[in-house]
């Protein structure tokens, strides 16, 4: 044992040591004084560089705390006017970016959820149906108006006053993660999404471009900040390099995913967690989403995406599944023929949406449906 004196670099997440001479004079006199001050450097978490944060260790388990996606604007409440009038320039919040020791362009980061949890003092979550002229959803010229279903958690369980009599085990899971773009990446992305925007016939939001309103620039200031609100990336839409907004439902406890690295250290970010989600978000909102805590295992797997043939995510979902019989299931068919009658080829979303709304039909039966649903935006 020794005392070394460290300083921190600018760049680099681990204290220097300054080599210096030194003679000592009494070891027997500082003995006991420094084995009550010894420090591991390498503890994850026990040191935090003053500017570029914490240092975590290939392998390491981390806890990480995620707000909502809107960051606190939904209350639980009987009211749908902060649905109504929720702001999608805030949204989504994320946690990160974490950066990750050793990780480079052309790896992959490897992480595994081990656990996730809403906050112990925010036991509850809530839906909500977009009003069409501030978010819209997959329906929303049928379904134009916001409404709120808040959920309870009690366990694996779910509850909502908004929809009495139902009660259903969750699959909790991040809607978000991924890494950060490269330069050459984010430009390519601001290119085809300015491309889909102008070009679109359909009357809704395909992709949000950058926008300065309620960018997070973290200590970049000046040219930095400017930078990031004319160039930043918005989270929709999906995007194939990063893994991002992915939503998928089985990504729970137990769960792996590949995520390609384009920057030095990753710049791992992750957060919308939701409680629970079916295969898509038909209202835009359509997952019960929460607040709470992310426990995450993290390894950089070199060369990575070369040695995977992949340059996108690869997911394997967990064991974590609510188990029914095939008989508990009802289903509902889909075609090609819209609600007008007109007859489409092979059309995915057209035979999607007439099984949504003939699953609805049958809701209704049950007093179930959005007019009957949760508060109402006014």
């Amino acid at each position: 044992m020794t005392i070394r004196v460290l300083r921190w670099h600018p760049t680099l997440l681990l204290p220097s040591p300054i080599d210096h001479e030194h003679e000592c004079m009494s070891w027997d006199s500082i003995d006991e004084w420094a084995k009550e001050r010894y420090v591991d450097t390498v503890t994850p978490g026990l040191l935090v560089h003053p500017t570029q944060g914490k240092y975590y260790c290939d392998g390491e388990v981390v806890n990480i705390e995620c707000v909502d996606w809107t960051g606190g604007q939904i209350k639980n409440n009987d009211d749908a006017d902060d649905v109504k009038n929720v702001d999608l320039t805030q949204i989504h919040y994320l946690s990160g970016p974490f950066e990750i020791p050793g990780a480079e362009p052309g790896d992959m980061l490897v992480v595994e959820i081990v656990d996730l949890q809403p906050f112990p003092d925010r036991l509850w979550g809530y839906t909500g149906v977009f009003d069409a002229n501030n978010g819209g959803g997959f329906l929303d010229e049928i379904y134009s108006h916001a409404a709120k279903a808040v959920w309870d958690f009690e366990g694996i369980y779910a509850t909502s006053r908004h929809i009495p009599h139902v009660r259903f085990p969750g699959i909790v899971h991040p809607g978000q993660l991924g890494c950060a773009p490269s330069a050459e990446i984010l430009a390519e992305w601001n290119k085809r999404e300015t491309e889909l925007i102008k070009t679109t016939d359909l009357q809704r939001v395909v992709a949000l471009p950058p926008d300065p309103s309620h960018t997070h620039p973290g200590e970049g200031d000046g040219e930095i900040k400017k930078k990031v609100q004319e160039e930043g990336a918005r989270t929709i839409p999906c995007r194939p390099e990063h893994g991002g907004n992915c939503d998928i439902k089985n990504l729970s406890k137990g769960s792996k995913v590949w995520l390609p690295v384009h920057v030095k250290g990753g710049k791992f970010s992750v957060g919308d967690l939701h409680f629970s989600q079916s295969d898509a978000e038909i209202s835009f909102c359509g997952a019960i989403e929460m607040a709470g805590t992310i426990t995450l295992k993290a390894s950089v797997m070199k060369n990575g995406m070369k040695e995977l043939s992949s340059p996108s995510p690869i997911y394997i979902a967990g064991s974590v599944e609510p188990q029914y019989s095939p008989g508990r299931f009802i289903t509902f068919e889909g075609f090609s023929v819209d609600e007008t009658g007109k007859q489409h080829y092979m059309d995915a979303t057209v035979s999607y949406r007439q099984t949504v709304l003939r699953c609805i039909a049958y809701l209704k039966r049950y007093g179930i449906g959005s007019r009957s649903t949760g508060g109402k935006g006014k």
